[in-house]
């Protein structure tokens, strides 16, 4: 299992993401959005992951934008693809954390109740 963690440092749902795996001994890396972002190819990789589950892209891209960001009002009203646009041009506009597991499944926001079922 390789997990990787997007997010800021200093967002309260990263640090109890972070906790989470620390506790049950699971190993990850953490991606630093404000330092590093995240790249098109990860980007794309966590909608189909998240398509998979919602049944959409479109869906999936509403599920990673959070909407109590201060700049939510930047991307609120465009279209699905330049919505993916903007995601990449201002990272911070993600729902913190970001969580990756591989290739295979993702997660927007705090779900250890999805995490848990990742262990098997």
């Amino acid at each position: 299992m390789s997990i990787q963690i997007f997010g800021t440092a200093k967002n309260f749902d990263v640090k109890k993401a972070e906790r989470w795996f620390s506790e049950r001994r699971i190993p990850f890396q953490l991606i630093d959005l404000s330092e590093k972002g995240i790249s098109e190819g990860e980007l794309s990789s966590v909608l189909s992951c998240l398509a998979k589950t919602t049944g959409s892209t479109g869906a999936a891209v509403e599920l990673l934008i959070d909407k109590n960001s201060k700049n939510y009002a930047d991307i609120a009203y465009i279209s699905d693809e330049d919505k993916v646009e903007k995601l990449l041009d201002n990272p911070l506009l993600l729902k913190q954390p970001v969580v990756r597991n591989g290739k295979t499944a993702a997660t927007a926001g705090y779900c250890p109740d999805i995490w848990i079922s990742w262990k098997a």
